[in-house]
């Protein structure tokens, strides 16, 4: 009987263990400049949006980090330690039904406040239907412009999420595929603010370094291989 529990437990730590999906860099990604911002195991590198300790509330397990919208009061955003100005970031989320979520960057300092990657769940959350011309769906700069031949994967499943910025130029891409292009600064870009919830937001857009924040939205939605590297 002890020698069947031992074997037991030994197979089920196995099985935790394969199961758990660990990020790791490969050597070509190692050689073109690519960070975990995300080991999978802790929260090193990462704190509240405010300056305050990472908060309870977002889950670390398997390589995995999930939001628990059941802590009181909400554990709220987090942002990375490093700042960032010319990056490409890639990471894989997921979300649950009705969700909203997204990935913020050139935040305004002492905010949570910047252009965000939108992270929704187009069909259930009311959300989807209340921005202007689809400006608010998943993979869109939120409330500023749509995403363009997006294809999104069920709930449930795990999205990648691309954010390229070079100098003013900014993509986001959705499951390899690029559904948004702009440039900050340019006449356009400030159109589309004036006509947005951030027209009153002074400086809005214009930080040349930023944090890479994860929202809190009040939903359960997690996030796994994050990386980014330097573009020179």
């Amino acid at each position: 009987m002890k020698r069947f529990t031992v074997i037991f437990t030994f197979i089920c730590l196995f099985v935790v263990f394969t199961q758990a999906q660990f990020p790791v860099l490969t050597k070509k990604e190692i050689r073109q400049g690519w960070v975990l911002l995300f080991d999978g195991k802790t929260s090193t590198g990462w704190k509240h949006f405010k300056g305050g300790p990472f908060p309870n509330g977002w889950i670390i397990e398997n390589g995995v980090l999930t939001l628990d919208n059941t802590v009181k009061p909400r554990p709220g955003d987090i942002i990375t330690e490093d700042q960032f100005s010319d990056f490409e970031l890639s990471l894989e989320f997921r979300t649950t039904k009705g969700a909203n979520s997204g990935i913020k960057y050139f935040i305004l300092p002492g905010t949570n406040l910047g252009l965000e990657f939108q992270i929704l769940d187009d069909e259930n959350h009311p959300d989807a239907k209340q921005g202007k011309n689809g400006n608010r769906l998943q993979g869109g700069l939120y409330d500023l412009i749509s995403p363009k031949g997006k294809k999104d994967k069920p709930i449930g499943e795990w999205n990648q999420a691309r954010i390229i910025s070079k100098g003013n130029h900014v993509e986001h891409w959705l499951n390899g595929k690029k559904v948004v292009t702009f440039e900050r600064g340019s006449d356009a870009f400030k159109t589309l603010i004036n006509g947005s919830k951030y027209k009153d937001s002074k400086d809005f857009s214009t930080p040349v370094q930023t944090p890479i924040l994860l929202q809190d939205h009040g939903n359960v939605v997690s996030f796994r291989n994050i990386k980014i590297r330097k573009l020179k």
